[in-house]
């Protein structure tokens, strides 16, 4: 197993997993020589090994698994010995038509040898072969585009490291939507009917804000990025797509398999011991050819630390000549730390005595990799690696061929962040067998009951996955606040009938969510410089809406259609049909004559906005003040038109929406009869009349 195999695997704990017809680049069977020795070998990238279906009676008194040089299997020169699919370096034992994954040494690949051998050193006999391709293209990660787009969305380009994984590289996300998720689907779009991916922490919650993040997100279940074809950053509520990059057929036809669809259950092939209950102190591990991972997780509070590592001595468990790793997760910053201890004494460092990280005693000696940190629902989690071997004269061997006492500690960080006095600590001996085969101790995560009672599945990169829409789930309802006092546009005025839509911010939450009783995604519209006015018409009157909501659909989230609707919701385009069922459409789309509809309320976008250095939304007190900090900002082109003649088949109330986005804007009150009141002034914003030239297309009733 490979370092970043074990990697995965501790980040991919929890969930069921099924076997698949896809294990990379085959190589061949095993040629039958000896002992039963048979299967198929797959070539999973250039320096991992997949035996499918491998049998081996164990009867040989010294096998192991070989590749080499020369022109035959066998132990001499250009000969390298591989650990087994546990990491052990022991003669190989029964195995029964089993899967195993075998890696090479460090800093070689498959390219580097000739032949793949389970070879007998003490009788000089090839129980079974299979020659390695010259010049063969081994499955490699493949890297896509970059992230790029609204809500300060961004990224390095996109590497699928395998059929099931993606690495994010720096992205960054302002976290200021309500609901975004990572995204993905069919096509080359986002749309409502693709799927969530949870995010690094294997949840699926509204992510929060990054600032140059690297991540690594996982598909779930069976799905593979041969079922997909795009990845993005979506606002589910609102279906908007903040940013995404297409995944192209050519460059995914040869990514690696997955350790998922190779068969690898987290829970089979991940060791893990309670250190200490009442805080779920727990350690994980997974022994990686010449190094272990391992991770701790505990219920800490802001500013403690836990620790784990080998004893002091050999037989007991001992703090002073330990050597431990000290993990914390700092809850402001969400940073993750692990750094290498030597415990000289019982004492915090002081100088060169105490317990001290290796850095202060010796230069260049911190021999813990951390590899990933995370918060999960209070519980710190911190991910690192090291070396089975010492690797320096401050450190301590992890052994895999015996138990060996361990020791462990949870306590404060003191104004240095480094350990002070624990109060939590190991009590009597306590030992552990790293290399022992893989046991699960502690309590099971938490999984979706759902998954042990589902047939396993059978499908490969050529068989695609369905892939299941989550329902749009409506916004929740938000906290009471008093909304501002926004005037209503009363049924004689404009006296020209010309309404103004435009795009602005939804004013904190004494502005659209306190208006409406749903969270906003950030803009909604401004109906003559007013946000979300309810609009009073009259039946038989003609009216004018001059669109300014962007006219770039290939940006979805500076595109907004404008339409007007007996739908609360809106984003009509992204509705199912059983969801369009009763929804009517009076005015802003046009029906083409295969019957589908298509928005006319398109124009150049014009954005109400905020004074960057000013105060927040939530600092005004009234909206008036709000909108004299609001400068309107247009770009190039022409405004689009939508004209409505309410009837006596028009509802009492009504909706002006957009046509792509969910929960943008409000009500519209039908009338019969207007008394205009004399000397009445009007409360809308001024503007500016539209050229003489324009005119509105025809509106359709749905």
């Amino acid at each position: 197993m490979t370092p970043a195999a074990a990697i995965a695997l501790l980040l991919l704990v929890g969930g069921a997993c099924a076997q698949v017809r896809y294990f990379g680049l085959e190589l061949g069977a095993l040629a039958p020589l000896q002992h039963g020795v048979r299967g198929r070998v797959f070539a999973v990238d250039a320096r991992t090994l997949y035996l499918k279906d491998f049998h081996y009676d164990g009867e040989g008194p010294a096998a192991y698994f070989y590749v080499g040089t020369s022109a035959q299997p066998g132990s001499g020169a250009g000969a390298v010995r591989l650990r087994d699919e546990r990491g052990g370096a022991g003669p190989l034992r029964r195995y029964t038509g089993e899967s195993v994954t075998l890696s090479l040494p460090d800093g070689n690949t498959l390219k580097d040898y000739r032949w793949f051998a389970v070879y007998c050193d003490e009788y000089s006999v090839n129980f079974g072969d299979v020659s390695l391709p010259r010049g063969a293209e081994y499955p490699r990660p493949a890297k896509v585009g970059a992230l790029r787009g609204v809500h300060g969305v961004a990224s390095d380009a996109v590497v699928v490291v395998d059929a099931q994984t993606l690495l994010v590289p720096n992205f960054s996300y302002d976290g200021e939507a309500p609901d975004a998720k990572f995204w993905v689907g069919r096509g080359d779009r986002p749309s409502p009917q693709g799927i969530r991916i949870p995010d690094e922490n294997g949840k699926e919650a509204p992510l929060r804000k990054y600032d140059n993040k690297t991540i690594v997100l996982t598909l779930p279940g069976e799905l593979t990025v041969f079922d997909i074809g795009h990845f993005a950053v979506w606002c589910e509520a609102f279906t908007v797509n903040f940013g995404h990059i297409v995944l192209p057929r050519a460059a995914l036809a040869s990514v690696p398999p997955s350790l998922k669809m190779l068969g690898v259950s987290p829970q089979s092939k991940l060791n893990c011991e309670v250190l200490y209950d009442e805080l779920a102190f727990e350690v994980r591990w997974a022994v990686a050819g010449d190094s272990i991972v391992l991770q701790l997780v505990a219920k800490l509070e802001d500013g403690e630390y836990m620790a784990f590592g080998v004893s002091g001595d050999s037989v007991h468990t001992q703090m002073v000549g330990g050597d431990a790793a000290v993990a914390w997760v700092d809850k402001m910053t969400l940073k993750g730390y692990a750094d290498d201890y030597y415990l000289d004494a019982k004492s915090q460092c002081a100088g060169v005595r105490g317990s001290c990280p290796d850095e202060r005693l010796v230069e260049n000696t911190n021999s813990i990799r951390l590899l990933n940190a995370a918060l999960v629902n209070g519980y710190s989690i911190v991910t690192y690696q090291r070396s089975l071997r010492a690797a320096d004269e401050l450190d301590r061997a992890v052994l895999t061929n015996a138990s060996q006492p361990i020791i462990w500690a949870i306590g404060p960080l003191n104004s240095r962040n480094e350990v002070s006095y624990h109060p939590h600590f190991t009590k009597g001996d306590k030992l552990i067998e790293f290399g022992r085969p893989p046991v699960w101790n502690c309590p099971m995560p938490e999984e979706d009951d759902a998954t042990h009672d589902a047939p396993q599945q059978q499908p490969d990169k050529h068989n695609a996955q369905v892939i299941k829409p989550n329902p749009v789930p409506t916004p929740k309802p938000v906290a009471k606040a008093v909304p501002w006092e926004i005037p209503a546009i009363q049924c004689y005025e404009p006296p020209d009938g010309v309404f103004y839509a435009q795009m602005g911010p939804t004013g904190g939450k004494q502005g659209y969510s306190a208006i409406t009783g749903h969270v906003g995604w950030g803009i909604s519209w401004y109906i003559n410089g007013l946000l979300i006015p309810e609009i009073n018409v009259v039946r038989g009157r003609k009216y004018t809406f001059v669109v300014e909501g962007g006219a770039d659909p290939d940006v979805p989230a500076r595109y907004h259609p404008f339409y007007i609707t007996n739908d609360p919701v809106g984003g009509y385009f992204h509705k199912t049909n059983k969801e369009k069922e009763g929804i009517e459409i009076y005015a802003g789309v046009r029906r083409g004559r295969t019957g589908g509809l298509s928005p006319t309320g398109v124009g150049r976008l014009c954005n109400w906005t905020p004074d960057s250095a000013g105060p927040e939304a939530d600092e005004y007190p009234s909206f008036g003040a709000y909108q004299r900090s609001l400068t309107l900002v247009c770009e190039e082109g022409n405004p689009g038109v939508v004209s409505w003649v309410p009837d006596h088949n028009t509802p009492d109330t009504v909706y002006y929406q957009c046509f792509t986005h969910r929960h943008l804007g409000w009500k519209i009150n039908v009338v019969d009869e207007c008394d205009a009141q004399e000397g009445e002034e009007s409360r809308v914003a001024a503007q500016v009349l539209p050229p003489d030239d324009l005119r509105g297309d025809e509106s359709v009733q749905n």
